[in-house]
């Protein structure tokens, strides 16, 4: 049995909440790159330009890629033979996410009660994803979500007869609908299959694989590639303003299901898409 301490996971949660907050991803910059180069519309060509030059600066003068710093979302995995001590692991999460937000100057975006509406200070409380793997490790991902971007996810609960084409229809209209709230050019997460809420979180960590990546299942790398040139084709564009590259990667994850059942999420984030990975 490994002991991790738990002041080692509220370190590398408060310096990766910082670094996710500054520096775009190698997959995110890779995917950007080749969008700037594919992209026909003049106007669309000047938008990616500034936006590059933003994560320059960003980068350079440790200034926010974005005003939304987002709710923190983290993706834990936990190896079974791994015994943490000091606080219980959620302290610690929420304690880095506090220590990262509030030392690293970040804007604290999260309320108390969602009716209330009372800033918390601090942006804790973190969104959580608990796994229990094989191993002695633990393997933490954190994905600051802004909400221009999330207020335009779904989740469409199809009939099972409505076949991969109720699928494709789904992701389509979940992005004509977004239009340019989601400041594209975006990367859209799917989630198909399992129950209303699995299908939900399976987009969301869609979003956290690397974005110049498909899948291993053949007919869903089939699916990630037509649905990228189908929504490239829409005509939305960088910023909403027309263009050739209204998404960079569409990121799809499945699961089993009912046989009753067809759900499908979609979880669209802006071009920034953050998400930092690190293993203790």
């Amino acid at each position: 049995m490994r002991e991790i301490n738990s002041l080692e996971i509220t370190k590398n949660i408060k310096e990766m909440c910082i670094e996710a907050n500054h520096v775009l991803s190698e997959d995110m910059l890779k995917v950007f790159n080749k969008a700037r180069e594919n992209e026909e519309s003049k106007l669309g060509c000047q938008i990616l330009d500034q936006l590059d030059e933003n994560l320059k600066i960003a980068k350079e003068d440790m200034i926010p890629i974005c005003q939304d710093t987002g709710m923190a979302v983290i993706f834990i995995k936990i190896g079974q033979d791994v015994h943490v001590v000091g606080d219980s692991i959620e302290d610690a999460i929420n304690e880095g996410v506090r220590q990262g937000y509030v030392d690293g100057y970040l804007r604290k975006s999260v309320v108390k009660d969602p009716l209330i509406r009372e800033n918390t200070k601090d942006n804790t409380p973190a969104v959580i994803h608990y796994e229990i793997v094989k191993g002695d490790k633990i393997e933490i991902t954190i994905a600051p979500k802004g909400f221009g971007s999330e207020n335009m996810s779904r989740v469409f609960m199809l009939k099972p007869a409505d076949g991969i084409e109720g699928v494709k229809n789904a992701i389509l209209t979940a992005v004509k609908d977004a239009g340019p709230n989601a400041c594209p050019p975006m990367v859209v997460g799917v989630g198909i299959g399992g129950t209303f809420e699995k299908c939900a979180i399976l987009s969301k960590k869609a979003l956290t694989r690397s974005a110049d990546s498909h899948s291993d299942i053949e007919y869903v790398k089939d699916l990630e590639e037509e649905m990228l040139e189908k929504i490239n084709s829409l005509g939305i564009g960088p910023g909403g303003l027309g263009g050739t590259q209204t998404a960079l990667a569409v990121n799809i994850e499945t699961y089993p299901t009912h046989i009753a059942g067809l759900p499908v999420a979609i979880n669209i984030c802006c071009h920034v898409n953050r998400h930092v990975t690190r293993t203790i």
